[in-house]
C-alpha cells in the first residue's frame, strides 16, 4: 500500500509514502466525511491518492482569489 500526494489543480505528483501507515498517523481520521470524499481516493490494490495543493497553485490562488471558482487552473 502506498499513499500518493497530487496537486488537485495542476495534477503535479508531489510525493509518495511507501510505508505501511495507519490513516490516524497521517491525520485522515480528523477529516469530515465530506473532506475525505473530496481529498481521498482509494484504489483496489490498497493505494490511497490524496488531493492537496502545491505551493505554486497556493500562491496563484492567494494572488487571484477568483481562481477558487475554477475546478482546474491552467499552468
Amino acid at each position: 500500500m502506498a499513499i500518493h500526494y497530487k496537486c488537485r489543480h495542476c495534477q503535479v505528483e508531489l510525493g509518495a509514502i511507501d510505508e505501511e501507515l495507519r490513516a490516524e498517523a497521517l491525520g485522515f481520521d480528523s477529516l469530515t466525511s465530506t473532506e475525505r470524499t473530496d481529498m481521498l481516493t482509494y484504489e483496489p490494490n490498497g493505494d490511497i491518492h490524496v488531493n492537496v495543493i502545491c505551493e505554486d497553485c497556493h500562491e496563484a490562488l492567494m494572488r487571484n482569489p477568483g481562481l477558487h471558482e475554477l475546478d482546474r487552473m491552467i499552468q
